[in-house]
């Protein structure tokens, strides 16, 4: 029998268990795609949670940093079987695509120049442009609800487009509006209230909240200031060896500090940190080509796991290329390693020691309103997202450059490929026309391009 002050006297833990295992063998096609399955097998199936329940965690989960579905995934376990139960969800949704990204990125490092592996990769991450934009069409849809927003996305995209303005200050100045917004004129932000389900009491979950029976969901000060020492100390010791025994300059220096930056100032979603990702790690960092950053994408979407895995891949190419003294193979295992251990590190740190608090503030007014402005602008940035991908997908020559304060990439167009153009319409026709899904949508592109590169010769 489990302990009476949580979920988990009607929940075992072998159930837990078989439906996390579940998830995250299910768990393909990136976030939207992946939350969709866990409120089919949480709400509609299993009955744990009700509909109001789950799009309140779902609320939660989008004022964090880093990869929504993860952290969804953790802060429903974490309410079954408090922090266990957490870890067990949290894990098992990293665990599959972790062990299929460093496969494949020992593949791709070690055997990417065969014809048949660069066949395989034009198709996919022509596809890829689909997905973005389909993204952008879908994050659109719920988050540009009037002029303001639409604004507020209009204006991002141009700030990082034309101007190269860090991801970072964006989503700081949108918060910022969408707080004065506020405060201004309240009717300027759309409003939103937390659902509420007729049937709460049917599901599991919700009927141990309402029995009292959730004390664990209640802000505890000193046990945050426990939960987070702990946290900071499994997140960020990793990053200080580093520093320490290797330096500054050391590329394991640089990977474990940037992407432990990357997971604090990533609002908005795994598309948000792709965004940010590739502009810093291609264009600044120079740790992989644009098209190897598509490739690396393209691995993601089409293996279990979080979208965001696909930072695994670029901390294998990062290490693996670099003279660190030891094999390129075991140089990218710690230079993936170390990339996933700081990127979901700080997710299980912010639901184990803010979801308390973030549910205690949910119906502040200013704090929707700037969420809503971060969401939009996120949109934006998406947007940018999709434009850096057409234009590396689609031209063999791309040339950038700056002309005072704009910073344009420029494409070549006698050097557009015509049969990446086919494959990306093809598949935004698949998937926003004929709502084919992002799984058989992917495998039909690396066919096409597997056949049309081998027929090309």
């Amino acid at each position: 029998m489990q302990n009476l002050d949580n979920a988990g006297d009607s929940i075992s833990r072998s159930d837990a268990l078989n439906v996390w295992l579940r998830v995250a063998a299910l768990s393909f096609g990136g976030p939207a795609s992946q939350i969709a399955v866990m409120h089919r097998i949480l709400v509609d199936e299993k009955k744990w949670i009700s509909e109001a329940r789950f799009l309140h965690a779902l609320n939660y989960c989008m004022l964090l940093p880093g990869p929504e579905a993860q952290q969804l995934a953790t802060y429903i376990g974490w309410l079954i079987h408090r922090t266990s139960g957490g870890l067990m969800a949290g894990l098992l949704f990293i665990a599959p695509g972790f062990v299929v990204i460093m496969a494949l990125s020992i593949l791709y490092a070690g055997y990417g120049h065969l014809a048949w592996v660069t066949a395989v990769f034009f198709g996919l991450k022509a596809a890829i442009l689909a997905v973005v934009v389909e993204a952008v069409v879908r994050i659109g849809k719920r988050a540009l609800k009037n002029n303001v927003m639409i604004a507020v996305a209009v204006s991002a995209f141009i700030a990082i487009f034309l101007f190269a303005v860090p991801f970072p200050a964006i989503i700081a100045l949108a918060a910022l509006f969408g707080i004065a917004a506020n405060f201004w004129n309240k009717h300027l932000i759309p409003s939103s209230q937390v659902p509420q389900s007729a049937d709460a009491t049917l599901a599991v979950i919700d009927r141990a909240i309402l029995d009292g029976r959730m004390p664990h969901i209640t802000p505890n000060t000193q046990s945050a200031i426990t939960t987070a020492i702990l946290w900071l100390t499994i997140w960020l010791v990793p990053v200080a060896a580093c520093w320490a025994w290797l330096g500054p300059g050391h590329v394991l220096t640089a990977l474990g500090t940037f992407f432990s930056q990357a997971a604090v100032v990533t609002f908005g979603g795994a598309y948000s940190v792709l965004a940010y990702v590739a502009q810093q790690a291609v264009d600044v960092y120079g740790w992989l080509s644009p098209r190897e950053m598509l490739d690396g994408l393209a691995m993601a979407e089409t293996t279990p796991g979080p979208l965001i895995m696909v930072l695994q891949f670029v901390g294998y190419l990062a290490a693996f290329r670099a003279d660190l003294g030891m094999s390129p193979l075991m140089a990218g295992v710690m230079g993936s390693t170390l990339t996933v251990w700081v990127t979901f590190a700080p997710s299980f740190m912010w639901i184990f020691v803010g979801a308390p608090y973030v549910e205690a503030l949910l119906g502040r007014r200013w704090l929707h309103a700037a969420l809503s402005c971060i969401t939009a602008a996120v949109v934006g940035v998406i947007l940018n997202l999709s434009v850096w991908f057409a234009i590396h997908v689609l031209f063999a020559v791309v040339e950038d450059r700056t002309i005072g304060a704009l910073h344009l990439s420029i494409p070549d167009w006698a050097t557009i490929d015509i049969a990446a153009l086919f494959i990306s319409v093809a598949s935004m026709l698949a998937i926003l026309r004929f709502h084919m899904g992002v799984g058989s949508t992917l495998v039909g592109a690396a066919a096409i391009g597997f056949g049309w590169k081998m027929l090309a010769g």
